[in-house]
């Protein structure tokens, strides 16, 4: 996998016509995240902050997955909802 397939995926993630439930979203953002910045580096946010949150758990969920598992995962994860949502 590359970096130029991965930026791909994310164009083709945004020009889904059906926007992803929050928990797929929570899954794509935490893979993002671990292929662009790393584990994650900043503190969970405050309590009222729900979106916040669970964009946090998401990218924590992948903490200490290698750059390129989480490149090849979250390509994947946007054919899945390529699938699903491109009927």
């Amino acid at each position: 996998m590359s970096m130029v397939e991965f930026d791909a995926a994310a164009l083709e993630l945004k020009d889904l016509p059906v926007l992803p439930t929050y928990a797929e979203l929570a899954v794509v953002y935490g893979l993002y995240k671990q292929v662009t910045i790393g584990d994650v580096n900043i503190q969970r946010p405050g309590i009222f902050d729900f979106q916040g949150k669970s964009k946090w758990d998401g990218w924590k969920a992948q903490e200490g997955k290698p750059k390129e598992d989480a490149m090849k995962e979250y390509i994947a994860y946007v054919e899945k909802l390529k699938t699903k949502y491109l009927k």
